[in-house]
């Protein structure tokens, strides 16, 4: 009786045991998820901010492809590279000079200003891939962990591993009670019946799931409600097919050239078709190898079909290519709209395009790269607030600032103030 009821304690303790287990490994997965989407966050700002307009995951671009970069070359080196190449170059590396020769002696701007931790996070970003449009996960290190905390998939394999411990050990302890003489138990089955008869009677486990669902259900949804509004990513099928890196990158068209309300108005506007006109009256058809590359299932569009999207434009502005004369019928295009921030918001083109100097690329990423156009950035309030907590103030040729500049640098005790600082961070200023 005496081996019975220790069998019996023994399989509570074990219970308790593995239940302590399991929530604390979840637990440790749950934050080390975190910890990683933190760092592919923080990777992904500044690699959007510095690096995007020259370089792109998965092809070459300007530069070469970085996906991976990091189970190439070594850290150590990667850092010297990106905070000064030109100097790596100078010391004699011949595989700085090799690259420098491969990519055409094209200059890469050096990020002497870059800490430790942010040019990990980009090279972590670099690894794991993009977690907004979800086109390219990028692993080339059997699980894209830099170091920073464990992969999810060791700590569940350390979990199993010491679940079938605890059961093997159960085992031989209930094999070693019927020796000394106790009753056989019932098989697996009978023991799985046990155990949950029980979970149902075990008061402590009913209050730690409840728990534990309410925090999971909390996280779950408040994530949900955090991506209200959020259109990160949004690309929908305009009218036309308008490729901007046709115009933008391979003709190098300047994006104030079609939106030039940007630099003196607070919207950046639509382009009317007189400005396609003004070199579409002499352009009806695209060279013969021209293609675009379609988001939706990498489908390529070739000459026929883009001359003819340049023949809508003729039909909509009422041109006539074979007179080569307007007729005078005209129709809208009805243009999709991609980038649209709330009512409440107040932004201003030309603050930031004329008086900042803020190149279009800041926010709305590498459009010169762009076959159909998307929301590149998820223009949140956090996302803003962070733009004007890490901006200085550019004082080149913009004496406005330069007193009160001056006097908020001896407050703050700093040589270059900040747009947070400035005043960037007022309610008031997006919001009246």
């Amino acid at each position: 009786m005496k081996s019975v009821n220790y069998h019996s304690k023994l399989s509570r303790v074990l219970l308790n045991s593995l239940t302590f287990l399991f929530v604390f490994l979840v637990s440790i997965s749950i934050n080390a998820q975190d910890v990683d989407k933190d760092r592919q966050k923080a990777g992904r700002k500044l690699f959007n901010a510095n690096c995007a307009s020259c370089h792109k995951l998965n092809k070459d671009a300007t530069g070469p492809a970085l996906g991976g970069v990091e189970s190439r070359l070594e850290n150590a080196w990667l850092k010297k590279w990106i905070r000064n190449n030109a100097q790596l170059r100078a010391s004699g590396d011949a595989y700085a000079n090799e690259i420098y020769n491969k990519w055409k002696q094209s200059n890469m701007t050096a990020f002497p200003q870059f800490s430790d931790e942010q040019i990990d996070n980009i090279l972590y970003y670099t690894t794991v891939g993009d977690p907004i449009k979800d086109k390219v996960v990028i692993d080339n290190n059997g699980g894209g962990d830099q170091g920073g905390s464990a992969p999810t998939w060791v700590l569940w394999i350390l979990a199993a591993a010491i679940i079938v411990a605890f059961l093997i050990i159960a085992n031989l302890l209930k094999t070693v009670s019927e020796l000394k003489g106790a009753p056989k138990t019932p098989g697996l089955m009978g023991q799985a019946a046990e155990l949950w008869e029980g979970i149902k009677k075990n008061t402590f486990l009913h209050v730690l799931f409840v728990i534990f669902g309410a925090l999971i259900t909390a996280y779950v949804l408040f994530g949900t409600l955090f991506k209200v509004g959020v259109d990160q990513g949004y690309q929908p099928v305009q009218p036309i097919l308008f490729s901007h890196k046709i115009h933008a990158g391979d003709n190098k068209i300047e994006c104030q050239y079609c939106h030039s309300a940007a630099k003196h108005s607070k919207h950046s506007g639509i382009p009317s078709l007189n400005v396609c006109m003004n070199c579409h009256k002499n352009i009806s058809e695209v060279a013969e190898d021209t293609k675009v590359v379609l988001e939706d299932g990498g489908r390529v569009v070739g000459k026929a079909e883009l001359d003819k999207e340049i023949a809508k434009i003729y039909e909509h502005v009422g041109w006539d290519a074979e007179k080569l004369e307007y007729t005078g019928e005209q129709k809208p295009i009805d243009w999709v709209r991609i980038h649209n921030l709330p009512d409440f918001a107040y932004f201003n083109h030309s603050q930031h395009v004329t008086v900042a100097g803020v190149k279009c690329q800041k926010c709305h990423g590498p459009v010169e790269e762009m076959e159909e156009l998307y929301q590149h950035s998820p223009l949140t309030m956090g996302w803003c607030i962070d733009c004007h907590k890490e901006t200085n103030v550019d004082l080149k040729g913009n004496e406005y600032y330069a007193k009160i500049h001056k006097e908020l640098a001896e407050k703050y005790g700093v040589d270059k103030v900040t747009i947070a600082q400035l005043g960037g961070k007022e309610c008031g200023k997006c919001h009246y």
